[in-house]
């Protein structure tokens, strides 16, 4: 599920400030652009996340036994497959 722009400009001030006020990161360049800098980063996670919730649905909509979606053995599958499309995208370790 995509965030709308303002959740997301809200999450990058929260982010910022918060970095900020427990001294981890000192701001070196103007505050507006490390927050479109967060927003990228954010909105480029989002995106992967949805391009793996795709894969992974792919997947399992294409067995032959059909594994009805919200299930026990679905919500298994889903994160198994899940973690494997993150490891093999370079966002988590195997």
């Amino acid at each position: 599920m995509m965030l709308s722009e303002d959740k997301i400009s809200h999450l990058s001030h929260v982010l910022l400030k918060g970095l900020i006020e427990r001294n981890l990161i000192e701001a070196i360049e103007e505050e507006g652009n490390i927050r479109a800098e967060i927003k990228r980063t954010i909105i480029s996670e989002l995106k992967v996340g949805e391009e793996i919730d795709s894969a992974v649905r792919k997947k399992l909509y294409s067995f032959s036994r059909k594994i009805a979606e919200g299930s026990p053995e679905w919500e298994v599958l889903y994160k198994k497959f899940f973690r494997e499309e993150e490891v093999k995208r370079g966002r988590a370790h195997s």
